[in-house]
């Protein structure tokens, strides 16, 4: 076996690995907690809780960046929008420079629900984080800022830089 084998079979021993560690901690309850009790209190979906999450960190988005961040198609994020519009959370404006492209943003409404939501998950957060020593943190924060300094352009609006 060439040095360059055993390099690919390690690194995919570690990609099993972290897929396995990935779907464990997927698997907790206390991750999921903060939005699944957010759900529950205020009668949304997953995907319309993480639209006004963005909404809130991000300001107004154009339905194609919405759905980009949801991982959901423009088609999809449509439907979404129409029933946290309905319930008064977003508005859509019409870009005036070109009136095909839209913009969604939070009403007054929705932002209040987006700061509930914001100390929810802060406090799930700070919970999974308290399980870490402050080296181990750091580990951590190192860890995620070189995976988002090497995906590409993308990672230059990442905070904290």
């Amino acid at each position: 076996m060439s040095r360059n084998d055993s390099t690919v079979e390690g690194k995919t021993g570690d990609v099993d690995r972290f897929r396995q560690l990935l779907f464990a901690l997927g698997r907790l309850h206390s991750l999921r907690d903060p939005l699944a009790s957010g759900c529950e209190r205020t009668q949304l979906t997953a995907p319309q809780i993480h639209t006004l999450l963005w909404l809130g960190e991000d300001g107004a988005l154009t339905m194609g960046g919405l759905a980009r961040r949801l991982g959901i198609t423009e088609k999809t994020v449509t439907g979404v929008v129409d029933r946290l519009e309905r319930e008064g959370h977003v508005q859509r404006e019409r870009y005036p420079e070109d009136r095909r492209v839209i913009y969604c943003r939070l009403t007054a409404s929705g932002t209040r629900l987006y700061r509930k939501l914001e100390r929810t998950v802060v406090r799930g957060m700070d919970r999974l984080l308290g399980q870490l020593d402050t080296s181990d943190r750091r580990a951590l924060f190192r860890i995620l800022e070189k995976l988002i300094a090497s995906a590409g352009p993308e990672s230059a609006a990442a905070p904290g830089r």
